[in-house]
């Protein structure tokens, strides 16, 4: 089987999680710049068999755009062109970050961990995957 890639994308920094190749644990892989993103998933394509794609799509409560869904989706697009024979699938991401807090506080990460953003991001696209998996 291949893995399947979480993205949780935002304007500075992306955070990005994998399955395992049979896909029963998501995993943090890290956090990069996101204009780094197309070049990070060419390289990471060349050595990992990859199925699927999915990108967290920011909405508020009532499904309304958030500052960040244009970009998002902007770089569905882009990810997209770059690879089009890899299916790509929106997920929703309301919480994902929320929840990723509160796991860093529930694993007792020092003060300092916490405040690291970039934590915040691969741990709220595992989230997503992990999530996504259990669907």
């Amino acid at each position: 089987m291949a893995r399947i890639i979480a993205i949780d994308y935002g304007k500075k920094r992306t955070g990005i999680a994998v399955t395992d190749p049979m896909q029963i644990i998501a995993t943090g892989l890290t956090t990069i710049n996101s204009h780094e993103l197309i070049p990070f998933l060419k390289k990471y394509v060349e050595i990992e068999q990859v199925e699927l794609i999915i990108i967290g799509m920011p909405l508020n409560l009532d499904d309304s755009e958030t500052h960040g869904t244009l970009p998002a989706k902007k770089a569905i697009e882009r990810i997209k062109k770059a690879f089009p024979s890899i299916l790509i699938k929106e997920v929703d991401e309301r919480f994902t970050s929320k929840m990723a807090k509160n796991a860093m506080l529930e694993m007792g990460m020092k003060k300092k961990d916490k405040q690291v953003k970039a934590n915040v991001d691969v741990i709220a696209a595992t989230i997503m995957l992990q999530e996504y998996m259990e669907r």
